[in-house]
């Protein structure tokens, strides 16, 4: 019963801070690249989360709500690294972000970096994210979900937008990628590819280095869901190769188990 009640108020919160609803409408072309960037309208994933270590972005995450992000189990985040939110610009001094410190972290008990099976984990912060038009919940993908292969959603991230020479960006880019089927990608890579995973792209857009940890997003019902966390791919991001993404649905459980009993 109680968990059940957690997950009744977890809705509630969501629904009343408007979970998957940018305040700033994001503007997707359907074309644009993480690698080879189309740059994202500023704070139009307002969930989207740079985690920092000395001032530098290594990683990205997804607020959850006031307390939670949710990142890569591989990203090793600890409670002395920096958690930013309301970012755009990682060079802007006049940005209102908000930087947060970890009270927490939580990795996924079963992780496993050999098969990077279970690639996720949870950081509780230790004051709360002050919600705005700028900074605001993403809602996670449920257990009944199901967002079908060739469904077009998007990544966004301040990773690699180039590989040779090695270029990053300083604001947030965005791309549109296409869901596989997990046929589809076990084409691409094999029995690398876990039941807990989702790939998305090979259509000319890859995640790539720094962007691991940050959102997988598809739209339902006029909302955005978290469908995938970015795990890993290529190692040369090739954007001909679908990347491969934590799948949320499987690892739900486990989040809002941590979440209510922490």
């Amino acid at each position: 019963m109680a968990f059940l009640w957690f997950l009744s108020c977890l809705s509630l919160v969501s629904a009343a801070y408007g979970c998957g609803r940018p305040a700033i409408k994001p503007v997707v072309s359907g074309h644009g690249r993480v690698i080879n960037g189309e740059e994202a309208v500023p704070h139009s994933w307002p969930w989207q989360v740079s985690l920092q270590q000395n001032g530098g972005h290594f990683c990205g995450g997804s607020l959850l709500s006031e307390y939670w992000v949710v990142t890569a189990a591989h990203c090793n985040v600890k409670t002395s690294h920096s958690v930013v939110v309301g970012e755009h610009d990682l060079r802007a001094n006049a940005e209102a972000v908000q930087v947060l410190k970890p009270a927490k972290v939580f990795t996924h008990s079963m992780w496993n970096p050999s098969t990077v099976k279970n690639d996720i984990k949870l950081i509780k912060l230790a004051t709360p994210a002050t919600l705005s038009a700028k900074v605001s919940p993403v809602c996670l993908a449920s257990y009944e979900d199901n967002f079908a292969a060739g469904a077009t959603c998007v990544t966004s991230g301040w990773g690699m937008s180039r590989y040779e020479p090695a270029s990053y960006p300083d604001r947030l880019q965005q791309g549109a990628v296409p869901l596989l089927s997990h046929a589809e990608c076990k084409a691409y890579w094999g029995n690398s590819v876990l039941d807990m995973n989702i790939c998305a792209g090979a259509n000319g857009v890859s995640s790539c280095m720094g962007d691991s940890g940050g959102p997988l997003v598809c739209q339902k019902e006029g909302a955005w869901s978290l469908v995938g966390v970015v795990s890993w791919g290529s190692s040369g991001c090739s954007t001909s190769v679908p990347a491969v993404y934590t799948r949320v649905a499987e690892v739900r459980v486990w989040l809002d188990m941590t979440m209510m009993l922490n």
